[in-house]
């Protein structure tokens, strides 16, 4: 059955993996990004709309699209997002203003938007992508981690409070993967930056991997959805075998300040608009 879609951050990454995959089905999908016009590599049969998913008046450019297009809208999917790393010194205070505007308030704005639109039709479902770093906190990614559980704990709320008007919501919460995320890091703690790159980079996985594996979450109707065993196994030991993870994460930070001490990063003054806020898209990791 063909369902009305709307993805933010569809123009590269895992958001336009995700496109592509929904465009085959037989979904009518509403990409939409940054950028002014849709990417070439689109899909031919994806409508296209500019939303920074920052911007109150572009969320609501696009529910008034949705209604009137369709005249409602089956599955939302918050993917919109950047990536970030550093420790906890020398990430800025600009730095976490702007991860948590486009990462968590992205995706709060979205729910926002189309909540009431979902209740009035008795049915929806909400798809937040998350990240494994919003189930796992390893050392020197702070604010990511912190937006990241927090959008897990807005799918769960969600979950719950939409449940009674047969709305679903469901968080997709992939480790790393190979997708233009790392071209989002630009913070101070370079160092940091660099080490999650090569983890983005070299991956074993794609994004179209990624997208596959969160339509099948999202077929089933999954609350949860984990895209690989890396995910499952490092969650389980966290849940199972407590003093052993935070062991192994006691022993990450203490390589990463040996490599820290070696070449420090020194903290930079906390600039305000020195670092830009344009939304990007490819979550996540």
């Amino acid at each position: 059955m063909s369902r009305r879609v709307l993805v933010t951050g569809g123009a590269s990454g895992l958001g336009r993996a995700l496109v592509v995959a929904l465009v085959a089905r037989g979904d009518r999908v509403l990409a939409t990004d940054v950028a002014e016009r849709a990417p070439e590599d689109l899909p031919e049969k994806a409508d296209y709309l500019r939303l920074d998913v920052t911007s109150d008046e572009d969320w609501a450019a696009a529910l008034a699209q949705v209604e009137e297009r369709w005249n409602g809208l089956d599955l939302l999917v918050n993917n919109a997002g950047v990536a970030s790393g550093g420790r906890i010194d020398v990430v800025t205070l600009t730095e976490w203003k702007r991860i948590t505007e486009i990462n968590l308030l992205g995706v709060v704005r979205g729910c926002h938007t189309f909540a009431p639109l979902f209740k009035r039709q008795g049915s929806g479902h909400i798809v937040n992508v998350a990240s494994m770093a919003g189930l796992l906190h390893p050392p020197q990614m702070s604010s990511y981690n912190a937006v990241k559980a927090a959008v897990v704990a807005l799918s769960e709320t969600l979950s719950h409070e939409l449940s009674p008007y047969g709305v679903r919501t469901s968080v997709a919460c992939p480790s790393f993967f190979r997708s233009g995320l790392a071209s989002s890091l630009r913070g101070s703690d370079t160092s940091v930056e660099s080490g999650a790159a090569r983890l983005i980079n070299g991956s074993r996985l794609g994004a179209d991997d990624i997208a596959a594996r969160i339509l099948r979450g999202v077929a089933r109707g999954r609350p949860l959805i984990l895209t690989d065993w890396e995910g499952h196994f490092a969650l389980r030991a966290k849940r199972l075998l407590r003093p052993l993870h935070d062991h192994v994460m006691r022993r990450l930070a203490a390589s990463a300040r040996r490599k820290n001490d070696a070449s420090p990063t020194p903290a930079l003054p906390d600039v305000p608009g020195r670092h830009g806020d344009t939304a990007v898209n490819g979550e996540p990791s």
